[in-house]
């Protein structure tokens, strides 16, 4: 069996789903980094997770995700355009899920 990283995968995920995310990514026995982050256009706090991959592990790892990251619908309170009062509007806005992004690891070494 190969051991050697061949894509490291940042997985940007909610802090809400932080937890299940690595749980399910870990049962798989994977290397799970997690870093705290915030972005996003509403600034809310996020994880990054890094996890390096074997070839052929790709499709797990990225389904483990989809089961474990969920979107979810919030309401952002905007002001109502051409109102006198600033009456605010609450606005739906979806959410959540995880942002992947992967790279091929040229050298790997455990030390």
């Amino acid at each position: 069996m190969e051991t050697s990283i061949h894509l490291l995968l940042f997985a940007v995920v909610q802090e809400q789903d932080q937890d299940s995310a690595a749980r399910a990514l870990e049962q798989l026995h994977l290397p799970v980094v997690h870093l705290a982050s915030a972005g996003g256009f509403l600034g809310r706090r996020n994880t990054t997770l890094l996890v390096g991959l074997r070839r052929g592990q790709e499709e797990e790892a990225l389904r483990a995700l989809e089961e474990s990251c969920r979107q979810r619908i919030e309401y952002l309170t905007l002001p109502l355009e051409g109102s006198p009062l600033p009456m605010p509007t609450p606005v739906p806005v979806t959410v959540g899920g995880a942002t992947v992004f992967a790279l091929p690891v040229e050298h790997f070494e455990e030390i």
